[in-house]
């Protein structure tokens, strides 16, 4: 019996939020008395392999077809019931990224399982019982979980990662038996021309832009500022609905949840939906004209004014230093 992680890789090694995944379930297979192995897509890289040895990871499974070429998520999921078949469950567990959450509803329907997501802690017992985040992190449910395996998706920023002893890990090559109906959804991931290579669930610095910035022109001081900060673009829902920037940049309920180390809303009013995808980072720097917005609640620092006039001004102090 084992706890399996599945994990996402990057050219830099394992994504950091299935870093988090690993360290949560270290913590539900200490709880179980179980041992921890991983299961990614493709080969892994020499960075993930050294990421999986920093993690105690000693043995993972790597899915490997001619088929999964791209991102094919029933395809995966097909891998990943397979590596299970070979080495028993006790539980699975991915991040609650969008290709986690995929993955994890097709390996629930293949399995008939429940599958809770969005989990923050997880307690043994008979039954399991898990605490998860819902609507966008505005309830917090406890809920019973019964099911062999237990399947799970984290929460992103729910459990810090973290390294243990180092072992040199066996790499198992799983290769499923897919049909037509697994490969039916093949999407070719390709990064949009002009964004940043820095993850935005990844990011420790994001510069945020809302109905304010005016218009897709405006996004260019934020990039601006955050290519010198080491960090990435985020907008809200109004923006991408009108056009401004790809939906791969939205922070919210319904876009991506960041958790930086600075949060810069630029022109945003902090509509619910919007606080839900940023509530976590470490510090939030507001620039706004209005001072009853709604995100001045959440706000560390804020900086009353026009960000047509603020952001350049900030920009040529960041270059003077």
């Amino acid at each position: 019996m084992i706890v399996l992680v599945f994990v996402e890789q990057s050219p830099s090694g394992i994504e950091d939020l299935s870093l988090q995944a690993l360290a949560f379930g270290r913590t539900v297979a200490a709880q179980l008395g179980v041992a921890t192995k991983a299961v990614v897509a493709g080969e892994p890289s020499p960075p993930t392999i050294s990421h999986l040895s920093k993690n105690g990871i000693g043995e993972a499974f790597s899915i490997q077809s001619d088929q999964l070429s791209g991102y094919v998520p029933r395809g995966i999921a097909r891998g990943v019931s397979s590596a299970l078949s070979a080495s028993g469950d006790a539980a699975v567990i991915a991040v609650g990224s969008e290709h986690g959450n995929e993955v994890m509803a097709h390996l629930a329907a293949m399995l008939d399982q429940p599958l809770a997501a969005d989990v923050l802690s997880f307690s043994a017992g008979s039954p399991a019982t898990v605490t998860r985040s819902r609507w966008g992190g505005s309830l917090i449910e406890h809920a019973e979980l019964v099911g062999a395996p237990l399947l799970m998706t984290v929460a992103a920023h729910a459990i810090a990662a973290g390294e243990v002893s180092h072992v040199d890990p066996k790499v198992t090559v799983v290769a499923p038996d897919l049909t037509e109906l697994d490969t039916a959804v093949n999407a070719t991931i390709e990064q949009v021309k002009g964004s940043s290579s820095i993850s935005l669930a990844d990011a420790k610095v994001v510069v945020s832009g809302g109905r304010g910035v005016g218009g897709s022109e405006g996004f260019a001081v934020l990039e601006e500022l955050a290519a010198l900060l080491g960090g990435t673009v985020g907008c809200s829902r109004v923006v991408t609905s009108a056009g401004w920037r790809p939906h791969t940049d939205q922070v919210g309920q319904t876009g991506t949840k960041v958790s930086p180390d600075l949060y810069i809303a630029c022109g945003i009013s902090g509509a619910t939906q919007h606080l839900a995808g940023c509530r976590t980072s470490k510090t939030m720097l507001v620039i706004n004209n209005d001072p009853e917005a709604s995100i001045m609640a959440h706000a560390d620092y804020a900086v009353i004014g026009d960000l047509h006039t603020v952001l350049p001004a900030i920009v040529a102090e960041v270059r003077k230093s």
